[in-house]
């Protein structure tokens, strides 16, 4: 056999070399990037930039964002990969207005609290203030001085008892829309009824009624005063059928309203 020299491939086809180097140079870009993003996660990790600048609330209708945010302990020295998003919870759940608390972390330094909040069924009226009481029956402390009680009904003249407790249950049984159309609703017992209630409401008509039958009489609210002009006010009795008495015109307009604004007294 003739001996001959021996000819590389790269040498036989150039092209081949060239390839290899690219897929070098394509190699090590890749790896640069990785280091690079690797880097810059950890300056991210170890800088105020990871730090909460943001906390949005959503859901929440008595409580403002400033005390659920104070509740959650979140602040902007926070960092957002480290808060301990369980004890918050917990901690915006020992009010006891909240009944079911979400977050989560929206990158690269946003918070999003979303709270589901108790009803407020009433408010009590107590010696110039306002305690609101919640669904499940609870008395909360008194709303700040200047804040107006929204959302529920005023209740005057009550004592904690069982005439507060029925009423409460009645209430309870009410569809959200009846509920809202109550400004206030006055203690009125009488000898023979001691759940005997007056209520003002938000349209100026007057409800005389018992919280014995509240539930299944008012439910029927809408329906009665569709029949009656708009511009007449009076007093709708609900205490064993149902029947309406105009105001009396003649009286003083003081008179008239002298009740309709204890709310406001």
């Amino acid at each position: 056999m003739e001996k001959g020299k021996v000819v590389s491939i790269e040498d036989r086809i150039p092209k081949l070399k060239q390839l290899r180097k690219r897929k070098a140079n394509r190699r090590l870009v890749i790896l640069l990037s990785i280091f690079f993003v690797l880097i810059a996660s950890v300056m991210y990790f170890l800088s105020p930039l990871s730090h909460i600048r943001s906390i949005t609330v959503q859901g929440n209708r008595y409580l403002s964002q400033e005390e659920v945010v104070r509740l959650s302990g979140l602040t902007s020295d926070t960092s957002i990969w480290k808060m301990n998003k369980k004890q918050s919870i917990e901690k915006i759940k020992s009010n006891p207005e909240i009944e079911t608390v979400e977050i989560r972390a929206k990158i690269p330094n946003s918070v999003i609290i979303k709270v589901n909040e108790r009803n407020r069924m009433a408010y009590l009226a107590k010696e110039g203030r306002f305690l609101p009481i919640l669904e499940n029956g609870e008395i909360l402390a008194p709303i700040p001085k200047g804040n107006i009680p929204v959302y529920a009904p005023v209740l005057v003249g009550f004592g904690e008892g069982i005439r507060l407790k029925q009423l409460l249950s009645e209430l309870e049984k009410l569809p959200q829309e009846i509920l809202n159309s109550i400004s206030e609703i006055h203690e009125d017992s009488t000898k023979t009824d001691i759940y005997h209630i007056t209520m003002y409401m938000n349209d100026g008509f007057e409800v005389s009624a018992t919280s014995r039958t509240l539930s299944e009489k008012l439910v029927h609210y809408p329906s009665i005063i569709s029949q009656l002009d708009p511009n007449v006010k009076g007093v709708i009795d609900l205490e064993v059928g149902s029947y309406f008495k105009a105001f009396d015109q003649s009286a003083p307009k003081e008179q008239q309203d002298s009740k309709t604004e204890a709310r406001n007294d």
